[in-house]
């Protein structure tokens, strides 16, 4: 199913969180969210799902939401890893999620199995740990097995295995042909899970691409070449127009060119080379680069110094 979100805007008195914000989720692909703190991720995802008034639309399949029934069958949503009532069992909370769309008892126990949560089916979640929450908030999205999922921020808490499995988890739904927008600030696992990125900062949008693209434009991505005569070399790849600067002195960052040429140069000019390999940028690069004058909460000064009222936040 094709999610169109069409000029979204969303302002809180002067301050405009969310600004003529367009892009497409396409089903089959696992779509990374992005964004610094306060960028307005969680404002979007509301307002996809009409959870805040603003402006713009959001269709699914070419339809609003509200024209949709029913509508957990369409998109399952987990924004919030504390949306539920703490005294009502996990195995009650599912169950009443799911009876919008008619959900059976035995979909509610698959699902409690699904996400590792059957031993405390019947205990109440309130003193559920983060992660523990975050298992039941992704079991009520999946619940009515939807063709789209909406989720903010759901490997917080979780441990490295578990942070597996959603990733594997979330490969398997889109490659049935669903749809699936993501967001998270572990980028390293970001990266190992989506295949399309769409990054926004102050309510805007900067990026709408492939990972592969996004990646590519971090000025990170070089090739190191290692020689022992890298002041010589270095001018011949200057002379041939490519961007040099020196690492060590035996080792050079080179731009402009692929291992390839810059192989055939030092080989043309008797350079002998012991080293040359393709270095590429991580998103966490990429995304640093294209975002650091879009940082609202940038930390800043000594890393180890506490603000004056000792609140970290």
């Amino acid at each position: 199913m094709i999610v169109d979100v069409q000029s979204l805007s969303k302002a809180y008195g002067s301050v405009q969180a969310v600004h003529e914000l367009s892009f497409r989720v396409s089903p089959g692909h696992i779509t990374g969210f992005l964004g610094p703190n306060g960028s307005g991720k969680s404002t979007t995802m509301r307002l996809m799902l009409g959870l805040d008034h603003g402006t713009g639309t959001t269709l699914y399949e070419g339809k609003k939401l509200v024209d949709h029934r029913p509508v957990t069958k369409v998109v399952g949503s987990h924004l919030d890893a504390k949306f539920f009532h703490p005294k009502r069992t996990a195995r009650a909370h599912l169950r009443m999620m799911g009876s919008e769309a008619g959900v059976s008892r035995a979909r509610v126990d698959e699902v409690l199995e699904l996400v590792g949560l059957q031993g405390v089916a019947d205990k109440r979640p309130g003193g559920f740990s983060l992660g523990m929450g975050q298992r039941l908030g992704l079991a009520t999205a999946i619940l009515a097995e939807p063709n789209v999922l909406l989720l903010d921020e759901p490997a917080n808490g979780l441990d490295p295995q578990s942070i597996q499995w959603l990733r594997d988890f979330l490969t398997h739904y889109a490659q049935r042909g669903n749809s699936v927008l993501v967001s998270s600030h572990l980028l390293s696992e970001m990266q190992l899970m989506a295949d399309h990125l769409v990054v926004i900062a102050r309510g805007r949008l900067i990026a709408d691409e492939s990972m592969s693209q996004f990646v590519s434009r971090s000025t990170k991505n070089d090739v190191l070449v290692r020689s022992s005569d890298a002041v010589r070399l270095a001018t011949e790849l200057r002379a041939q127009g490519l961007g040099v600067a020196a690492e060590t002195p035996e080792a050079l960052a080179v731009t402009g060119a692929g291992t390839d040429r810059i192989g055939d140069i030092a080989f043309a000019a008797g350079i002998a080379v012991r080293e040359l390999v393709n270095r590429q940028a991580s998103l966490e690069d990429a995304f640093l680069e294209l975002t650091s004058e879009s940082q609202d909460f940038a930390a800043g000064g000594d890393p180890g110094a506490m603000p004056a009222d000792g609140d970290a936040r």
